[in-house]
């Protein structure tokens, strides 16, 4: 699996990192960014199907 680097904002972190561990819904910080990364390319992949600027195959 390929590895990024990415600058993110102080506060950002905090507020994602209060969702990691055993009381949270993420395992790990990068499984959290991992799992919006998807839900946002999913949530595009839907707007683009509205706007008829992709196929059903994307």
């Amino acid at each position: 699996m390929p590895k990024v680097s990415l600058d993110m904002p102080r506060e950002l972190k905090i507020d994602l990192e209060q969702h990691v561990g055993d009381d949270g819904k993420f395992v790990s910080l990068a499984d959290a960014i991992r799992t919006a990364c998807r839900k946002m390319l999913d949530h595009l992949d839907e707007i683009d199907l509205r706007a008829g600027r992709r196929g059903g195959d994307a």
